[in-house]
């Protein structure tokens, strides 16, 4: 059985992207993400909830009462029922009434503990979700491979595979996710990070010094584009997005 996640808990992260074709550019950017229980979001004092909140419309559908209930309805689909096995969930809050969560991930166990499955739900600049269902071999810190469904970044058409691997975090957050594709380089995303405690002081210490983080990601997002398209990086055309059963 493996040794439950310590939740809620603060990660400091370093995110960074390694493209290596037509031409190599390297990003790094640092902030903050949550740890959490879905079923049991963290409880702020008064003054410090415009900070993290969590919201059910923000994953999945966007319809169901809870973001536990939005996870359930997406498994189900799969023919999942982790039986009210527990869920450990990373992702962005809303910082001021706003959030961006370019990746959020959900590690589902059954009820023995043991690990079952991972989620990884993806959001892109254009307002669309996608989730990729993962089965990590072995203890399930092993790596999974998925093809690419969902337009992501506008220089990259939706093709070729993810390798992802996405251990539970512990003291340390470790996550690599490489896309290969049948011409051309790898691209290759990682979120280093060190646990903190979710206490008061903890999250108006990180927050005051990533102000607005879910904005600064967004329009971080946005300005790396704009530098890319300077280099004259090609454009692929966005095909229609369809969401899948569970995720309407």
């Amino acid at each position: 059985m493996t040794r439950p996640a310590t939740v809620p808990a603060l990660y400091t992260c370093l995110i960074g992207h390694v493209r290596t074709t037509p031409t190599r550019y390297t990003l790094r950017h640092r902030t903050y993400m949550w740890l959490i229980d879905p079923d049991r979001p963290p409880r702020l004092p008064p003054p410090l909830r415009p900070l993290a909140r969590f919201d059910a419309r923000d994953h999945f559908g966007g319809t169901r009462p809870t973001i536990r209930a939005g996870l359930d309805a997406f498994l189900a689909t799969h023919g999942i029922d982790l039986a009210g096995g527990r869920v450990t969930m990373l992702a962005h809050a809303r910082v001021f009434g706003y959030v961006f969560n370019p990746l959020t991930l959900y590690w589902c166990h059954g009820p023995d503990g043991a690990p079952l499955c991972v989620v990884a739900e993806v959001h892109n600049t254009y307002g669309e979700r996608h989730c990729y269902l993962l089965r990590p071999g072995g203890d399930g810190t092993g790596p999974a491979t998925v093809d690419k469904e969902f337009y992501v970044s506008p220089f990259f058409p939706v093709d070729g595979a993810y390798t992802m691997r996405l251990p539970e975090p512990g003291a340390r957050l470790n996550l690599t996710v490489r896309l290969d594709r049948p011409r051309g380089g790898p691209f290759t995303a990682t979120v280093r990070g060190e646990r903190r405690p979710a206490t008061a002081r903890t999250l108006l210490r990180t927050a005051l010094r990533h102000p607005w983080s879910t904005a600064v990601v967004s329009a971080g997002i946005r300005l790396h584009g704009i530098r890319l398209l300077l280099r004259r990086l090609p454009v692929r055309p966005r095909p229609h997005h369809s969401p899948q059963e569970g995720v309407k």
